[in-house]
Formats: C-alpha cells, sequence, structure tokens
C-alpha cells in the first residue's frame, strides 16, 4: 500500500483529522452490575488525543480510492460504580477503511463520495485512577464503544476527505505563467482512473495569451492506459499540447542579409540561385546582395506517435533584391514545410522540447522574375533554416511548458512515453 504525500499533508500532518475529531461527542455508558453489583455509569467522556495515527491508499481498479487510517484514542471522562466516583481513561485502537468514489466531474473539478466506511476496533484498555475495575464494567465499555464509535468516527471522516480533497484540488486547478508570453490555468480533462497502484489524471489547461486571448483546442478526455508499476501517470493530450506551442513559439519575421556571416553557405545560395535565372532576364542581375526574409506561417503543429513526437511548421522563405530607389525585386516566395524531431524531457518541474530538422519540403509560390525550378534549392534552404531559424524556435522552447505541482509529488526521475495523441509522464 502506497501513501501518497499530500494526502499524508491533508489529512494527518496538518491536522485535520485531529482537528475535527475533537469535536466527537461521547455517549454516557450506563450499565448495570459492576462492583458489589452497584450501577454503573461513565459520562463526561471526551476525546484527549490521537496517538500515532498512520494513513494508506489502496487504488482499486476504477475511479476511486480506498483510504485507511489506523491510530490509537485517548479518552477520559467520569465514572460512577455505585456510589464511588472515579476518573476513567480509555485507550481504543481504531482501523478506519474507506471507499472513496469520484464523481461529478464538472468544469476540470470532482466531489468525493464515501461509497462505505468500515471502523473495526482493536485493543481496548481502560483504567480507573484508583485502579479498581470490575469485569463487568470492562465489558460494558468494550460493548458500548464497539456499538457506538464506528458511527461517529465515519462521518468524521467524510468531513476530512471532502476537504482534503479541496486541498488536493488547488494542487491541480492552478495558474502557472510561461514565461512573459502567457499563462496556463490547469485543470482535470476527466475524472481520476485508478488501476492497481496506479493513479492516472487526464491533464487540461487554459491557455492564454498576454492580454487575455484564449488559444482554443479540443478539450476531449483521453484514455489512459494501465501502468500498475508507476505511482502516478500524468496525460497530456496532443491537443493541448498544439495550443502550448502556439503560445511558446512567436517568433516575429526574420530579414537579413545574405552574407556568410549570418548563413555559411550563403555564396553556395547565391549561386544556386543564379543559376535559375531564365535566359534574356534583364532585372535579374542587377547588383545588390540578396536578402532575405523568413516568416512563420500558421501554427505549429506536433504530432504524437508510437514512442515518436513530430513538430510541423509552416515557413515562408522571400529572397528579394532591394534597389536603390526602394522598390523590391522579389526573386522567389517559397513555402517549406518542415518536419521537426522533437526530443521530449522534464527539467526544473517544465515540460521542454529541443526540435532538430527532420525533413524539408520546399514549393514555390511566386517569382517576379519567372524562376520555375527549384529543386536545387532545397539543401540549401534546409541549411539556411537550420542556423537561422531552428536556434530561436528552440530558444523559445526553452523556457519550457510549467507542469502543476500535482499532489506535491515531485517530478524528479520520470519516465516519457509517447502514445498515438497522447504523451505520458510517468512517476
Amino acid at each position: 500500500m502506497r501513501c501518497f504525500p499530500v494526502l499524508s499533508d491533508a489529512i494527518l500532518k496538518n491536522g485535520l483529522l485531529q482537528q475535527h475529531l475533537q469535536g466527537l461527542v461521547l455517549p454516557n455508558i450506563m450499565g448495570d452490575g459492576g462492583l458489589l453489583n452497584s450501577p454503573t455509569s461513565i459520562t463526561g467522556l471526551h476525546l484527549v488525543k490521537v496517538w500515532l495515527p498512520k494513513l494508506s491508499v489502496v487504488l482499486p481498479p476504477g475511479i476511486g480510492v480506498q483510504l485507511t487510517i489506523a491510530t490509537r484514542l485517548e479518552l477520559s471522562g467520569n465514572c460512577l460504580v455505585g456510589l464511588l466516583s472515579d476518573l476513567v481513561d480509555i485507550l481504543v485502537d481504531v482501523n478506519i477503511t474507506a471507499n472513496i468514489k469520484c464523481t461529478n466531474f464538472e468544469s476540470g473539478t470532482v466531489q468525493v463520495v464515501i461509497e462505505d466506511c468500515l471502523c473495526i476496533l482493536g485493543a481496548i484498555k481502560i483504567k480507573l485512577l484508583s485502579g479498581l475495575l470490575s469485569l463487568s464494567v470492562n465489558d460494558i465499555v468494550l460493548n458500548k464503544l464497539r456499538a457506538t464509535l464506528p458511527g461517529l468516527l465515519c462521518p468524521v471522516v467524510d468531513i476530512v476527505i471532502n476537504l482534503a480533497n479541496i486541498q488536493l484540488l488547488g494542487t491541480l486547478n492552478a495558474v502557472i505563467p510561461v514565461g512573459t508570453v502567457g499563462t496556463i490555468h490547469y485543470h482535470l480533462a476527466s475524472l481520476p482512473f485508478t488501476s492497481g497502484l496506479f493513479l492516472g489524471l487526464d491533464l487540461d489547461g487554459v491557455v492564454k495569451q498576454v492580454g487575455g486571448s484564449i488559444i482554443p483546442h479540443d478539450s476531449s478526455a483521453s484514455a489512459l492506459p494501465p501502468l500498475l508499476d508507476k505511482l502516478l501517470v500524468l496525460g497530456l493530450r496532443q491537443s493541448f499540447l498544439n495550443a502550448v506551442l502556439s503560445l511558446l513559439i512567436q517568433i516575429p519575421p526574420q530579414t537579413f542579409t545574405c552574407t556568410p556571416e549570418v548563413f555559411s553557405g550563403a555564396s553556395h545560395l547565391q549561386e544556386a540561385i543564379t543559376t535559375l535565372f531564365p535566359a534574356g532576364c534583364s532585372t535579374c542581375h542587377e547588383t545588390g546582395p540578396l536578402s532575405i526574409k523568413l516568416m512563420l506561417s500558421g501554427n505549429p503543429f506536433i504530432l504524437l506517435e508510437e514512442n515518436k513526437a513530430t513538430v510541423e511548421l509552416l515557413v515562408m522563405i522571400q529572397v528579394f533584391i532591394q534597389r536603390l530607389d526602394g522598390h523590391i525585386l522579389n526573386l522567389l516566395l517559397l513555402k517549406a514545410d518542415l518536419g521537426l524531431n522533437a526530443h521530449v524531457s522534464i527539467t526544473g518541474g517544465r515540460l521542454v522540447l529541443a526540435l532538430s530538422l527532420g525533413s524539408t519540403s520546399l514549393s514555390l509560390e511566386s517569382s517576379d522574375v519567372g524562376i520555375s525550378n527549384i529543386s536545387i534549392l532545397k539543401p540549401h534552404c534546409s541549411s539556411l533554416l537550420a542556423e537561422t531559424l531552428l536556434p530561436l524556435i528552440n530558444g523559445a522552447l526553452g523556457i519550457g511548458m510549467p507542469l502543476p505541482n500535482v499532489l506535491d509529488i515531485p517530478l524528479i526521475k520520470v519516465d516519457i512515453q509517447i502514445l498515438v495523441g497522447l504523451l505520458l509522464i510517468l512517476v
């Protein structure tokens, strides 16, 4: 059995259980017999201390949690046996098992309902200050506590569990800044899923740009696969990741002179373009350095496949000459469809993508000078984008996608598994 640290902190270390147990209203205990067959009564019985509470968790298949709390309660009261008055101290071992179901999922939050609660009393020790205790008094106390305590303790556990649920959801429903470009408001996409020792959470979020505009995405829930050897599995859907990528990758148009200082293959690119000029083109050989403008077109798209992540990006490449009179001669306007291999990692509680150039598809959009065949330009343009644009994109992605501090479980030495349309973080 496992205990999630945040459950232990919320219920035990923060005193939530102890605080609500202090409000227990214990019934008086009345009985016949006792010392010299005198009537016996115990009144003013109250909780003095909660000893050594321990919590364990089992995750049965489905959408629930089995929670077990083991503790020892110290009770004290006044005992009247016949005409003899005394103080009585009672130590009782308690084991409470509650089956908790997550239900009423709405807007990223869930309610918890205790489907059944079993309270078992263990060893009970009764001590009178005078030291006198008859067997019949002992039996009266044992029978009364076994009949009444379970009905008193289970409602307390119900209150504590619901309060703890509010605290736990606070670790999920978090608004986290993404550098200076926007925020992510995380929430659950569906009810938590449990299987054996594994808790699965399908995460979603509202992705906002600075200024408040929301980047839309499909918020349909995902089916998380069972992974029995993991404590926690976080699912991030492809559509959600695409919204975050659109937030991160906001590169303004880049315009520069095609020189070796900017691009190592500048001279080879210029030579290749020169060979494409049509015969008899009077304007093609005008003097002046080539200028290049790179522009992102549309939003990036991450494609998740089995054990593979690829980012598809559309880039417009304009090659032009700016004449002395300010007029721009558009030699080429190219469209480059890039397939970028994505390496995914977790660093400092952030999901980080590092991209490398995988494939380039180049097509001609227009040419003011009549160029029609651009096939020889593909390797030059691939090198151009790898040297000039890709570092800017990786720089933008370097801040990472901040992840919520789910259940206060640190994301250290985690595994990442990529499935079709789904990225899993395995803790």
